[in-house]
């Protein structure tokens, strides 16, 4: 066993640097990348003269700038375009995308765009501190990149700053002697930003405002700046939630051209041609209490063959036409954020909560799948139509869950005109739901945090969230409508986005399976295959691992994302996959309409699809990459916001007990996650002051030097809140008891 003592004392180990490239080296670099940048940014091939006249001012061709040229060539990262002119190779490795950096210097850039032919990345791009190029956090960048490490991980050098990021940032005020310092919220900026505090009376430590800098020629630790609007207190969730917008660049204010359209929408119920009249069809929206946007409203027949599906979306292509100024901030937006108690809305609210909201007894556009089972759930027939339906009824999972579950006699006599429909739609999701398990469907169980707040809008709890089968129901039947839609897209060869999921990496899997015998899990040989991540599910299912294990396991597989080349969706086991659904708060379902309603006017040859409904279809492979960028960015926001009123609720818990589970071990510290609040945090080895600990990285576990005794991820172990950190965004535990 390999082990490292951990010691109290702090060291301090000076960096190792590599002797400098001389002058003449550095200056060959330089050049190179002005060439590759100057080339990219230009329309036209050059020659060697006028490209060194561009990028230096100086027309001489000296032998260092040949040279630059022959090694170019040799590369392959540049072509002859004729016999003077210089051009990039198709295959050249350059690629766009906005710069992440890390406090530390180094950072990663998530591609955007990529050169013509340049290889597709799978991991972002690291970019090492000392290839910044001159860089910031945010910043639009041409990257070059070249052959990764061990990782895998592609390395790259910045050449330009195509776009700079915003000159403005969230943070919070220091008062000092040596003046007033705006220390960023967002951590990844390594600076603070020196300001003048005349003219803001009410300022104070604490104080959360937005400061605008100017750009320093050379990095610095202090660079200067002003205040140009105040926030308030960082304690309060509307600061924090303005917070998590400037640092994730969120769009939260619509465009007045947007808001104008918005306006001049006005509700057209009408039955045309193209259009099926099924208000008569029992529909109902099945959502959460606090839901107030209803896309998606169901019915369930019985039929002779077994049962029949109605899942009717709202029409929003119906109102949001391509091109216009709602369509561009939706897609600007690319999805709802939800944070708890708000939302920034992907479309204005006289769509989102009227007009396109499938609100009890009230008319609406809707695009409807008629899909037909067997009485095994397998699917025997499809069609779609664009419809006028009527919601009968706005139900929440827990009445649907008391009527068909619980069987709650009181709740069924309020509810006689929909039982059969629902008990129905029961049995219809149990059959669905066991059909696509037997497929190799992955089942993981991750519980989730449910943030309550009270009138004023400050954290009044933070609970599991409450799950039982009414939300099953409705996730079987999306997940049929998605596949039934995707799957009609391939065999007629239509051009759509498709929801992928892509084969697990071979060897995080091996390295899962390595893991798993530090838990006594005894698992079968690992495979990249549903069924292999079903039975590791099955195994663990109900213990106080299966936490771990379903968290471990997903960072073992690939992000799901928008493509418009269908490869399948391993976790779902599907051939075909996309999402109509929810186009009210996600643009591809929209595009997804679109294609859909397209093909549908094609098929009854009553109208040509319009060049506006194709404008997407050539540029949908970058489509693909920029909604799905923005789904993480939503993602990471929603966790981001989470995270600070967690952080805000433990301030007024500190010195209280809590059960929680260590879900990851280091050499410096073990991480906690309490069972009941989903709260995450550290237990500092510093702070066991009953032994020295030893770190087993091999078994995941420390150990104390005379006692013996073991902490070890999976374990369960009470913990006592001790300290809270706002500015890093880190809260921290201590063993409830040591001996």
């Amino acid at each position: 066993m390999t082990q490292k003592r951990y010691s109290r004392k702090k060291h301090h180990s000076k960096s190792s640097h590599k002797r400098g490239s001389s002058s003449k080296d550095q200056t060959i670099q330089h050049f190179e990348k002005q060439v590759l940048a100057y080339l990219y940014t230009s329309t036209e091939p050059a020659s060697m003269a006028d490209i060194t006249r561009a990028v230096t001012g100086k027309s001489t061709l000296t032998q260092e700038v040949k040279g630059t040229f022959t090694h170019l060539l040799h590369t392959k990262t540049l072509t002859k375009a004729d016999k003077k002119r210089f051009q990039l190779s198709p295959n050249a490795p350059l690629y766009e995308g906005t710069l992440q950096q890390h406090p530390r210097g180094f950072g990663f850039v998530s591609v955007a765009v990529k050169h013509a032919k340049a290889p597709d990345l799978a991991k972002d791009i690291h970019i090492t501190s000392n290839r910044m190029g001159g860089a910031m956090h945010g910043d639009r960048v041409l990257v070059h990149t070249r052959r990764g490490g061990s990782s895998g991980r592609p390395e790259g050098t910045i050449l330009k700053v195509l776009n700079p990021g915003a000159d403005t940032i969230a943070g919070t005020i220091e008062l000092t002697r040596r003046g007033c310092f705006v220390h960023p919220d967002d951590s990844r900026f390594p600076f603070t930003v020196e300001v003048n505090p005349a003219g803001f009376d009410n300022l104070a430590n604490g104080i959360a405002v937005i400061a605008q800098f100017r750009r320093p020629e050379k990095p610095s630790p202090v660079i200067k700046g002003k205040i140009i609007e105040l926030l308030g207190p960082a304690d309060n969730i509307d600061v924090q939630m303005r917070l998590v917008i400037e640092k994730f660049h969120l769009s939260h204010i619509f465009s007045d051209e947007t808001l104008a359209e918005a306006n001049q929408l006005h509700e057209s119920v009408k039955l045309t041609e193209d259009r099926e009249d099924l208000r008569d069809i029992l529909h109902v929206t099945i959502d959460g209490e606090t839901a107030k946007d209803f896309d998606d409203a169901v019915c369930v027949t019985k039929t002779a063959q077994g049962f029949q599906l109605h899942v009717s979306i709202a029409d929003v292509s119906h109102y949001v036409k391509p091109g216009s100024a709602i369509d561009t901030d939706a897609y600007q937006r690319g999805t709802s954020i939800y944070f708890p108690g708000r939302v920034i809305p992907m479309l204005p609210e006289k769509l989102s909560n009227n007009l396109c909201s499938l609100i009890p007894n009230v008319g609406r556009m809707a695009v409807t799948a008629v899909l037909d089972f067997d009485h095994s759930g397998k699917r025997i027939g499809k069609r779609f139509c664009r419809s006028v339906i009527k919601s009968h009824n706005r139900f929440t999972y827990t009445t649907v869950a008391q009527l068909v579950i619980d069987k709650d006699e009181e709740t069924r006599n309020a509810f006689g005109p929909f039982l059969t429909m629902l008990d129905h739609a029961n049995d219809l999701a149990r059959v669905l739901l066991a059909r696509r398990l037997e497929r190799g469907s992955i089942g993981f169980s991750l519980p989730e945090a449910e943030i309550q707040l009270d009138t004023d809008g400050h954290i009044e709890s933070i609970t599991r969230a409450e799950r039982n089968f009414a939300h099953q129901i409705i996730e079987e039947f999306m997940l049929a409508a998605n596949e039934a839609v995707a799957e009609t897209f391939t065999r007629k060869h239509r051009q759509s986005l498709y929801r992928i999921h892509e084969l697990p990496d071979h060897d995080k899997i091996v390295e899962f399976s390595e893991f798993a015998k530090t838990l006594d899990l005894q698992l079968p040989p690992p495979e990249s295959t549903a069924e292999w991540f079903g039975k590791v599910l099955k195994l663990c299912k109900g213990s106080p691992k299966e936490y771990i294990v379903n968290n471990l396991l997903l960072r073992a597989m690939q992000q799901a994302r928008y493509s418009s080349d269908n490869v399948g969706h391993f976790a779902l086991a599907a051939t075909d996959y996309t999402h109509f659904t929810s186009p009210i708060r996600r643009y591809p379902d929209l595009i997804v309409h679109r294609e859909l309603c397209a093909m549908l006017a094609e098929q009854s040859a009553r109208k040509k699809q319009t060049k506006a409904e194709n404008t997407l279809k050539n540029d949908l492979h970058e489509v693909g990459i920029f909604l799905s960028g923005r789904e993480r960015t939503a993602v990471s926001s929603e966790r981001d916001m989470a995270d600070r009123l967690k952080l805000l609720y433990m301030e007024k818990h500190l010195g209280e007990s809590f059960k929680a589970i260590i879900s990851g071990v280091t050499d410096f510290a073990f991480f906690v996650e309490l069972l009941d609040l989903f709260i995450s945090g550290s237990v500092s080895l510093e702070s066991l002051n009953d032994d020295y600990y030893l770190f087993d990285g091999k078994h995941h576990r420390v150990i104390g030097e005379v006692s013996g005794k073991i902490y070890q991820i999976g374990d369960i172990i009470s913990v006592t809140a001790s300290d809270v950190d706002r500015n890093k965004n880190r809260i921290y535990f201590e063993p409830s008891s040591q001996q």
